[in-house]
């Protein structure tokens, strides 16, 4: 089993910035990715940015491309969400996830494991 634990919601005007962390811990060798889902009001699941631990790969939303940045601390099981010019529209409820999937963007069903889950406001 996998604990994901998150940190770094919280409220932020539009334009500005805010990071996320996750930090996995328990069978950590099961995860080939960790990344990052989200939900707004009266929408889907979707997913923001996964990062493959091998070799780094990254994979990126069309809507966050240029403004989102994830990056990993493999050392320790630590995979952050640099977002940066924040809009209104990513206000959402931002979950940790991570699993098996092994390429691109994993659906729902692709990931084994989820964080609780944090908020992030931005404010107009």
């Amino acid at each position: 089993q996998v604990h994901l634990a998150e940190s770094g919601g919280g409220s932020v005007q539009a334009g500005g910035s805010r990071r996320l962390a996750c930090k996995a811990s328990g069978d950590t060798e099961q995860i080939n990715f960790m990344g990052w889902f989200r939900r707004s009001s009266g929408k889907e699941r979707e997913g923001v940015a996964v990062v493959y631990t091998a070799g780094g790969v990254t994979v990126y939303a069309e809507s966050v491309k240029g403004r989102f940045t994830i990056t990993e601390d493999e050392s320790e099981n630590t995979a952050f969400l640099q977002m940066n010019s924040l809009k209104p529209e990513d206000t959402a409820m931002y979950y940790c996830a991570a699993g098996l999937y092994s390429h691109g963007m994993p659906a729902e069903r692709g990931v084994d494991f989820w964080g609780n889950g944090v908020l992030v406001t931005v404010s107009a």
